[in-house]
């Protein structure tokens, strides 16, 4: 059983991050965020479970898949939210610089 369930529990993390990196593609910030908050509870569940389980060489090999897989969307994710990040402040740097006119001009 925990053999089967630590490799169910990657399946899972792996189609959430999934679900993530797309949230990411399409700027769907909020959604990413709500997905982000089930992967931090499965992710604690996993440890005990994970910590318990011994994996034979198929099971193995198919954990380190679904990890390179995890990896790989969580570099994708990053590139996008660095992304809106620098959109982001980039908006807040061009608001503060029009108020800061505005109050120069007594608007």
């Amino acid at each position: 059983m925990g053999s089967f369930q630590a490799i169910a529990n990657y399946e899972q993390l792996s189609a959430l991050t999934r679900q993530m990196r797309e949230a990411a593609e399409q700027g769907e910030w909020d959604k990413l965020i709500g997905i982000e908050h089930q992967c931090s509870e499965l992710v604690v569940t996993m440890k005990a479970v994970d910590a318990a389980a011994t994996l034979d060489e198929a099971a193995r090999h198919r954990k380190d898949q679904l990890i390179a897989d995890i990896l790989a969307d969580d570099a994708e994710i990053r590139k996008h939210v660095q992304v809106w990040m620098g959109q982001l402040q980039h908006n807040m740097q061009s608001n503060r610089q029009e108020q800061l006119v505005l109050k120069a001009y007594g608007a």
